[in-house]
């Protein structure tokens, strides 16, 4: 298709993928940490050190989560707290995801011709962007790297025999089981590519065996796992329309056009399922969310692949389809990056910072000031507030009982001038 299948290898290309998401991401470099950050910090003190492991490992809720926990231990205790070392760890883990992207291509029914521009795409796709810039959705960039590499590694082993590769696949997903519940879609996601092969089907069964396990050990501890019990999470939740919803606003103005281009041109059945399952499946662990009626965007970032290469393929196919107009095509490529961009280093790099407001004003006036505290109209939980002072370590400063007197009082139900 006029690509060359070999341009995986190039340092440009490696180099162009963080560019694109430096492009779009840049901006969020200048964040500060937002209200979740600070629970994400406290459990990277609380469970990250190696003496920790075993409360970690008793926790059904976060020892899901052990990889973030760890790595924001060893970040906060190398790097302090200061947010540019949190928002680079996002952008950093998210090229090596876009990465991942491109080692799809060892896949033989998709290929590099198609596995490159789709990891171009999804370096700048803007829906999943609560992934990238919020510290705390650390947990859905880090089971993206290892549900992606178990299923490279798995690839390999379809593909080649060898047994290393199987033992690759099978660490990188007992990482990826340590990262997030939704790691199970490599299950799957392993099966689909396995085929009709029934000697890989019963290679599966250890990851199977393990995956009904993870779920019955997480089902088994309801009564006290938090999202449970917080109205999170239901599996009596009308997960089908949740999971429609979501893939329509995943897919977006630029899915559609890419739909309608391929349905109108190429005519690849098998690929735009392909493309709808892969959405269908990894999404489907979130459907059964019951405090909005689709996904929040960072849940959306491994259903982006799907997206990317559907979009991915429209462009090879425009490329294909008018060769001798690289000049139109190179401008739509352009507008649909910026616009990409654009969107989020303004409206919702807005959002961001009134996000971390609140916690910014409280630190603020905890500099100035010793002794309690009185929050009013603090937008967020208390606990928030409680876990900021205690994560920055305010010095002689702490936060006063409700109905408490206090010599200073911070109030939120007025916003500042």
């Amino acid at each position: 298709m006029g690509m060359n299948t070999t341009a995986w290898r190039s340092p440009w290309l490696w180099l162009g993928l963080f560019c694109l998401g430096l492009l779009t991401y840049g901006r969020a470099l200048t964040l500060p940490l937002m209200s979740d950050d600070y629970l994400q910090i406290q459990l990277g003190r609380d469970y990250g050190p190696l003496s920790q492991w075993p409360a970690l490992a008793n926790d059904a809720l976060y020892r899901c989560r052990a990889t973030s926990i760890v790595l924001t231990n060893w970040t906060q205790h190398t790097l302090g707290l200061d947010p540019i070392w949190y928002n680079l760890t996002g952008l950093f883990i998210h090229f090596v995801n876009c990465c991942l992207v491109v080692s799809l291509g060892i896949w033989r029914p998709i290929g590099f011709v198609s596995s490159i521009p789709a990891a171009c795409i999804f370096a700048f796709l803007e829906r999943p962007h609560e992934a990238v810039i919020w510290y705390a959705a650390l947990p859905e960039l880090l089971v993206f790297t290892f549900t992606i590499a178990a299923l490279v590694a798995w690839i390999q082993h379809c593909q080649t025999g060898r047994w290393s590769w199987f033992a690759a696949s099978s660490i990188a997903f007992a990482l990826a089981l340590l990262s997030k519940e939704s790691s199970v879609v490599f299950v799957p996601l392993a099966f689909l590519i396995a085929g009709w092969r029934r000697e890989l089907w019963i290679r599966l069964a250890p990851a199977v065996a393990v995956s009904l396990w993870y779920f019955l050990s997480i089902h088994g501890a309801r009564d006290t796992h938090l999202h449970f019990n917080d109205g999170t999470f239901s599996l009596s939740a009308p997960f089908w329309t949740t999971e429609l919803r979501t893939i329509a606003r995943l897919l977006g103005v630029w899915g559609a056009a890419a739909l309608i281009i391929l349905i109108a041109w190429k005519r690849d059945w098998q690929f735009l399922a392909g493309c709808f399952v892969w959405m269908v499946i990894t999404l489907l662990p979130y459907s059964f969310l019951t405090y909005q009626g689709m996904a929040p965007s960072r849940h959306t970032y491994l259903a982006a692949v799907g997206q990317a290469f559907l979009v991915a393929a429209a462009w090879l196919t425009l490329r294909e389809r008018f060769p001798r107009h690289p000049r139109w095509l190179a401008a739509i490529a352009i507008v649909c990056v910026l616009q990409q961009a654009s969107y989020i280093w303004s409206y919702k790099h807005n959002q961001f910072v009134e996000r971390a407001m609140p916690t910014e004003r409280l630190l603020a006036a905890a500099k100035g000031h010793r002794g309690a505290i009185q929050v009013r109209c603090f937008p967020y939980p208390r606990v928030v507030a409680e876990l900021a002072l205690l994560v920055t370590a305010a010095p002689g400063v702490w936060l006063a009982k409700e109905n408490e007197a206090a010599p200073f009082e911070l109030d939120f139900c007025a916003k500042p001038d």
